[in-house]
């Protein structure tokens, strides 16, 4: 099978993947070892926003949950609730990086004493 006949990657299992791999960050996210100060402000608000959304669809879930079925729960339990966990983290994560990184610049003003990974 050349990589024309190759299937087409299934949009629901590039996301499920991307939102739970820490490492990746969002498109033109710049490196953290290199970035400014404004450039981690941004992006650690950019975070915050999306990890308290990821939260509020979590407990959103938890709460429809409650009054489904023992089958259906189940098979939420199953399917929906590990994806978005993966999706809190990463974003949970990737705030962290960012949230560091601001601090050692309002702390010390010198990024390059701290090494910042995923």
């Amino acid at each position: 099978m050349s990589t024309s006949d190759a299937p087409p990657e299934r949009p629901d299992i590039v996301a499920a993947t991307r939102g739970g791999e820490n490492s990746i960050g969002m498109n033109d996210e710049p490196d953290p070892a290199t970035a400014t100060l404004e450039q981690a402000l941004f992006w650690r608000n950019i975070y915050t926003e999306i990890h308290t959304m990821e939260e509020a669809v979590l407990d959103r879930i938890y709460q429809l949950m409650a009054s489904q079925s023992p089958e259906a729960r189940r098979e939420v339990e199953l399917t929906n609730v590990p994806v978005v966990v993966a999706q809190v983290e990463r974003f949970r994560a990737r705030q962290g990086i960012w949230d560091s990184l601001v601090r050692v610049y309002e702390d010390d003003g010198d990024p390059t004493l701290v090494v910042v990974s995923p």
